[in-house]
């Protein structure tokens, strides 16, 4: 990969990981309830996600799933479900305290790596960066050992940023009623996304 093909991918990748999502919402929501080591289980799981993605996308797997639209449809469906879920969940929680001891560290990695599995985002983006990016006539494990490294680093530090963020915002919210309200909020953009997943069409082709 020439240096000029890395720099767009890099920059590719910096606004695909920055925009607000699942994944940023899952960051914040965690660092305004937890200790911010545990709270850091949410993006090694997102990493995690990363690099299976990575891996299947060069295998040609993700490619393969988004031309079966039978499948595909399935799996948005079983994936906004989640997501309503998760925001009706909590919203009807939110005047709760938070339930920072009753949350292993198992389940809060557990339950962003779902977040980060069925990201609306996924399919598409990881389907853009390789049918934009990757080089026929390269091969692709020689591509690969420059994608993976870039784009688990910029993964790292942008989700990082969306933790610290929830922490700034834990500590803004120290009046019951503010701090109901934010994860309110948090809640309601769970359930818009997975809204938008189940009415979402069948990536195709470059996006």
């Amino acid at each position: 990969m020439s240096f000029e093909a890395w720099t767009i991918f890099a920059l590719f990748w910096v606004v695909f990981v920055t925009t607000p999502g699942p994944n940023a919402v899952n960051c914040i929501s965690n660092e305004m309830s937890l200790p911010f080591p545990k709270a850091m289980l949410g993006v090694l799981a997102i990493l995690t996600q990363a690099s299976a993605f990575l891996i299947l996308s060069a295998l040609g797997v993700t490619a393969l799933i988004a031309a079966s639209p039978t499948g595909f449809f399935i799996a948005k469906l079983i994936g906004a479900g989640f997501l309503i879920y998760v925001g009706v969940r909590g919203w009807m929680n939110a005047g709760q305290p938070a339930p920072a001891a009753e949350r292993p560290a198992r389940h809060v990695y557990l339950h962003a790596l779902a977040v980060a599995t069925i990201n609306p985002k996924s399919v598409a983006g990881y389907l853009a960066a390789f049918s934009q990016f990757v080089q026929p006539d390269v091969p692709i494990w020689q591509q690969m050992a420059v994608i993976m490294p870039t784009a688990l680093t910029i993964t790292t530090l942008s989700y990082t940023g969306f933790t610290l963020l929830g922490a700034l915002m834990g500590k803004a919210a120290l009046g019951a009623v503010f701090n109901t309200w934010v994860r309110r909020v948090m809640a309601t953009c769970f359930i818009i996304y997975g809204v938008l997943l189940g009415t979402s069409a069948t990536p195709a082709g470059k996006t």
